[in-house]
């Protein structure tokens, strides 16, 4: 007996002391003041660091201006083909840039590439403009889109990322549109490449985000850097179908944003998998209906989601159904009748169980005009 007390006593001490060994590891693993792992699919957050932290981000601000363009793309407001003139505005913007000239035409692919890879302020006020009417209109359309994204810590002035008072976001927020913009798979398409040329090959650019070269797996997504911002990164990547962001904000130098960068996606990688999440096997096809003019009425269920699991655990997120043994009529097609039940660690996802057509209510009225209707075809 005593010796299966010490037994006892012995792994809760052993497990305890790797969940502090743990902890303390997580803690370190970056040396940047601000930061997010995310999985892209579910926006599960993996690890964070002072995340809500209301930061400058530099030229992360351009994941916004990309997302809404795409979206303009989308939506047919613009095309690639389409020609941006460059307005006196767009042109006087400083830092990086491609040194567009005021009147200077440029198809909006080549805006585009050159805001992603090069991280040209000028390109991405031009573009800007061409979407919105003007950087000011395209700013409120930022900031509409944030909110609707949920992202409480932030607030643009630019679309560029420029420093300017009160321009500042979090890394959680960056997280979340980045995921945004992964959404978008053409981005990556820009994202991946690493030189380039503009202006019938007299404008060589090349991609700010280092990582492209030295990274197993990375797919984007931006960097900057300016002096109230520090180094910054959001980074995406993907290995055997899981797909992460880890956002860096205000590291010191350039390597340390990429260093921590490639922390964070390492830890993602070697201690979470992603699972697609199915219909249980067991759920009905279908269920009683009482005092309907059918017996039984179809049911149905769309699951539609991932789950993250941690490796170090042996746990299967296991369904659990949750169904009446029958159902009263009237039932509309569409009504919920139940739910299937995921449940993955402290995370709940349930998934609505519908009918898939209506079963209207027994009338005896209507039974004997049939039981008529039928003898009378005998």
């Amino acid at each position: 007996m005593l010796k299966k007390v010490c037994s006892l006593i012995l792994a809760v001490v052993l497990t305890c002391a790797s969940a502090v060994i743990a902890s303390a590891d997580n803690e370190g693993l970056i040396s940047a003041p601000s930061g997010v792992l995310m999985e892209a699919s579910t926006g599960k957050v993996l690890y964070e660091k002072n995340a809500h932290e209301k930061r400058p981000c530099a030229s992360i601000t351009k994941v916004m201006t990309l997302l809404l363009v795409f979206e303009a793309l989308d939506s047919g407001r613009l095309h690639l083909d389409d020609t941006i003139t460059a307005s006196e505005h767009a042109a006087s913007m400083g830092g990086s840039d491609i040194w567009l000239e005021p009147g200077e035409e440029m198809s909006a692919d080549d805006m585009i590439k050159a805001t992603v890879v090069a991280s040209a302020n000028d390109a991405a006020v031009a573009l800007a403009e061409r979407v919105s009417g003007s950087e000011e209109a395209f700013v409120a359309q930022m900031n509409r889109r944030a909110a609707e994204l949920g992202m409480r810590d932030t607030v643009f002035k630019n679309c560029n990322g420029l420093d300017e008072e009160g321009h500042i976001t979090s890394a959680y927020d960056v997280a979340l549109m980045s995921r945004e913009l992964c959404r978008h798979k053409a981005v990556f398409g820009y994202t991946s490449i690493w030189l380039d040329t503009l202006r019938d090959g007299k404008t060589q650019i090349v991609n700010t985000n280092k990582l492209l070269k030295t990274y197993n797996g990375i797919t984007g997504l931006k960097t900057g850097t300016t002096d109230d911002a520090g180094c910054c990164i959001s980074a995406t990547a993907t290995r055997d179908g899981m797909s992460l962001i880890g956002v860096v904000l205000g590291a010191d130098t350039g390597k340390q944003r990429f260093a921590d960068a490639a922390a964070l996606l390492d830890h993602g990688f070697a201690n979470y998998d992603v699972k697609e999440l199915k219909v249980p096997e067991e759920l009905p096809k279908q269920l009683a209906v009482r005092e309907g003019m059918e017996k039984q009425v179809g049911i149905g269920c769309e699951v539609t989601a991932n789950a993250v699991l941690n490796k170090a655990s042996s746990d299967e997120p296991q369904p659990e159904i949750e169904l009446p043994d029958s159902l009263e009529a009237p039932v509309l097609e569409g009504e919920k009748v139940g739910e299937v039940v995921y449940r993955v660690g402290s995370d709940e996802l349930r998934f609505p169980v519908t009918a898939e057509r209506d079963v209207s209510r027994l009338s005896y009225r209507l039974v004997f005009i049939r039981l008529w209707e039928a003898l009378l075809r005998v």
